[in-house]
């Protein structure tokens, strides 16, 4: 008989546990290979590649947010991986045994089992190859992905591969040169084939009923087992709140800069022209096109004195926001900084230039704010400006490519100057607008720089209690009746466009740890199955004195629970502080979001808590005689 010829009869004389490892191994590759595929397309190259479509503070967020799931998912994969093929070729000890006590040479038993573990892992990881490369052209092609696209690196294929296979032989040979070592009648002890060790002499649940008390004794002699699938499933639990808390607190947030940067329930009135113009630059964030060759300059965009005092009159408008926007070159002026050290003045940026999106505002009535480092201009300094995320890394950043090589910039120890005004930074916003290259400083102050005494663009807000409706019809035609060329839109509009295409990212990353869950839940019902031969007699023997197949389920459905109690609270506080104080500034978490991701854990929790009790129903019913023998 060769070596391949009876690891192959064995997978299949071996069904259940077979398919359990393969469809583990190959859920494991599927998720890292579809996820690094997923990374390369949008994520670790969206801060130099996909500057069309987010703002730079926005991009540098989701590539953190997406390089550490990455790293979460590779980690919690080889993990799994480990596991399944380390439970797999650990129970065929006792088969180690038997094989060398019938007189086959050990070297050749050997060859026997490592034949059959090649298979398997060469068979799920072909598979994992498959779906994830099918999975990730579902989402770039099948579903167009409403982002950046770039062909996938197929260098990563063989990387992935690789690497799980070794990880999966590395740890499945070992124990079996583990059992390769022992004497055949050690081999066929249950303290060799199930790990198990003696009973804790402390049993704080003897207390309780015949259940809780067999459940938690299983689990203290087991050991080994127990310990490697609590680290295992609080492992899976850090990644799926990482992923399910974290994403929904940061697509929370960032929604809430956009809704704050955006305008939410403001009107604008413009010219027709200004308008769409205006509604294209909100829009450049989610990839559209402006007009590059628009005059912000031309008169005829200039808001009518007749449309001021018409807006001025209309009660139900709390707060008037009159904006001059234009599009001008900008430059950084350098600064410097002290070295608490030595003491010595250290240069500070240099002296690029650029075009920017110059915005006027009175800082007593702006009504838009985006997400801030630093603070808002203030209405009693005319020096100051804000500038977007994107400009703030275009112009203000440190640049070791340049010549001479800037090693030091900062926005906030610098200055930006706009037609020879020099303007301090005090603050960089996160800022859809143009897609963040954009430069707010005092509306009185940019007129005068620019010998412009009108606004080309007016925000207005309403009273909370107002028909909104009805008060924009009657605004529209009184607009139209003092400038026919005049029109009134909504922001909100072109706001909601902005924020389901931020969504669309997050509910994406929400997706990406389902292929580590069913892995988990794969696991699970291989430790079940452990469990349930490891305690094969003790059933057998409560059968015998009368006890019912329920309450044999229910001392292996308080096992699982436990294990899945101490493992979903392991990881969930691990995830939570990850996802707060690591991967989001400043986040915003709604009782909404808080409820859906209650709702998810529990869904997760509970999935897997039912799956994996399909061993132990499965078990449970068989006759008493089949059990005993």
């Amino acid at each position: 008989m060769s070596e391949t010829f009876f690891a192959v009869n064995d997978i299949f004389r071996r069904k259940l546990q077979t398919s359990l490892t393969i469809a583990t191994l190959t859920l494991s590759v599927a998720s890292t290979l579809f996820l690094l595929f997923f990374s390369e397309r949008i994520g670790f190259g969206i801060a130099s590649e996909a500057k069309e479509t987010l703002t730079f503070g926005l991009s540098m967020i989701f590539s953190q947010f997406l390089l550490f799931l990455s790293v979460l998912i590779f980690v919690v994969g080889a993990v799994v991986t480990s596991f399944i093929v380390f439970l797999m070729m650990k129970q065929r000890t006792r088969d180690f045994g038997l094989i060398k006590a019938a007189g086959c040479p050990n070297n050749l038993v050997v060859g026997y089992f490592m034949a059959e573990l090649l298979i398997v892992v060469c068979a799920g990881c072909i598979f994992g190859a498959v779906i994830g490369i099918t999975v990730d052209f579902a989402v770039a092609n099948v579903f167009a992905y409403p982002l950046h696209q770039k062909p996938p690196n197929l260098l990563l294929l063989p990387l992935v591969f690789v690497v799980f296979f070794v990880i999966a032989v590395v740890f499945g040979a070992k124990p079996i040169l583990a059992a390769a070592k022992l004497p055949p009648i050690n081999a066929l002890s249950p303290v060799q084939y199930f790990g198990v060790g003696p009973e804790c002499a402390f049993k704080p649940l003897s207390r309780f009923r015949l259940t809780l008390r067999l459940a938690s004794r299983s689990l203290t002699r087991r050991q080994a087992a127990s310990v490697r699938i609590v680290v295992l499933l609080s492992a899976v639990f850090v990644l799926l709140t990482v992923a399910i808390y974290g994403g929904i607190i940061a697509s929370d947030t960032t929604l809430s800069w956009i809704d704050d940067a955006g305008g939410r329930d403001v009107i604008a009135i413009a010219h027709s022209e200004m308008a769409t113009q205006y509604r294209l630059l909100l829009s450049k964030f989610a990839g559209a096109a402006e007009d590059a060759e628009f005059n912000y300059v031309d008169e005829k965009l200039a808001v009518p004195d007749g449309v001021m005092q018409h807006l001025a009159a209309t009660p139900e408008i709390v707060t008037i926001d009159a904006r001059l926007v234009l599009n001008e070159l900008v430059r950084e002026m350098s600064g410097y900084k002290i070295d608490p050290e030595t003491l010595a003045t250290l240069p500070v940026g240099d002296n690029r230039t650029g075009t920017s999106l110059i915005v006027g505002i009175d800082p007593e009535k702006a009504l838009t704010k985006g997400f801030m480092k630093g603070c808002a201009l203030n209405s009693s300094d005319s020096q100051q400006a804000v500038i977007g995320d994107t400009l703030a890394e275009a112009l203000f950043s440190p640049d070791l490519s340049a010549d001479p090589p800037i090693s030091r910039s900062d926005p906030m120890l610098q200055n930006v100057v706009v037609r020879e005004k020099i303007f301090d930074i005090v603050g960089v916003a996160v800022d859809p607008i143009n897609n963040g290259n954009v430069t707010y400083v005092p509306l009185k102050t940019l007129q005068k720089v620019t010998g412009t005494s009108h606004v080309n663009v007016v925000f207005v807000k309403f009273t909370p209690s107002v028909d909104l409706a009805a008060t924009l019809t009657q605004l529209r035609a009184a607009i139209q009746d003092i400038a026919s060329d005049f029109t009134v839109f909504e922001l909100n509009e072109v706001l909601q466009e902005n924020k389901a295409f931020i969504g669309s990212f997050w509910s994406t990353v929400l997706l990406l740890p389902l292929f580590t869950l069913a892995s988990a839940a794969l696991c699970l019902i291989g430790y079940m199955m452990l469990a349930v031969d490891e305690q094969r007699q003790e059933f057998a023997i409560l059968r015998a004195v009368g006890v019912k197949p329920k309450t044999v389920t229910a001392v292996l459905a308080v096992q699982n629970l436990l294990v899945l109690l101490a493992s979903c609270a392991a990881g969930v506080s691990l995830g939570v502080i990850i996802g707060l104080m690591v991967l989001m500034p400043q986040p915003i978490a709604t009782t909404f979001g808080v409820l859906l991701v209650a709702a998810w854990l529990l869904a997760a929790v509970l999935g897997m808590f039912f799956i994996s009790l399909y061993p132990a129903l499965k078990f449970a019913t068989r006759p008493l005689l089949e059990i005993m023998g």
